[in-house]
């Protein structure tokens, strides 16, 4: 009797152990879809985006390994815009607003101070562009193709109401 009580004891702190790591794991890997929305953008006249991480770091990277050198580093970068190395999809990252601070886009029109490549890359929407649509455009450029969105309405689905 004693042995089946211990018997059902072991296998219920076994089967929680598995379940406990399990959750473990699971909090700590990437969202599939990271909807790109930021308070900073209330006001936004384009739908928010909603990047496929999945796709780019599974799926596009299987596909072009060789595009794809960096891994992570491709999108995740310091702060002189080199890549991370040796990033793991449950590696924690700061969001791309914690260091590109100011909202929106760089100031546009003829009265718009003259502004130099660094200083334009601290408005996150531009930080945002370049680094999505310069991936993209390269990407098109190395493979003759226009898979990758490179337009506004390609990325930005309808205004959301």
């Amino acid at each position: 009797m004693r042995k089946r009580n211990l018997l059902v004891v072991v296998s219920i702190v076994g089967i929680a152990a598995l379940f406990i790591a399990g959750s473990i794991f699971a909090a700590g890997k990437a969202p599939d879809v990271i909807k790109l929305q930021n308070k900073a953008y209330e006001k936004h006249t384009k739908g928010i985006v909603e990047f496929s991480h999945k796709k780019h770091s599974d799926d596009y990277a299987k596909k072009s390994p060789e595009f794809y050198k960096n891994k992570c580093g491709e999108c995740h970068h310091d702060d002189k815009g080199k890549p991370l190395a040796g990033l793991k999809d449950s590696d924690p990252v700061k969001s791309c607003a914690e260091c590109h601070k100011k909202p929106g886009e760089k100031p546009k029109g003829k009265d718009a101070p003259k502004l130099t490549k660094q200083q334009e890359l601290e408005y996150h929407a531009e930080a945002i562009h370049e680094n999505c649509r310069g991936c993209h455009k390269n990407f098109n450029k190395k493979t003759n193709s226009k898979a990758a969105p490179e337009t506004c309405a390609k990325c930005h689905p309808g205004k959301e109401k």
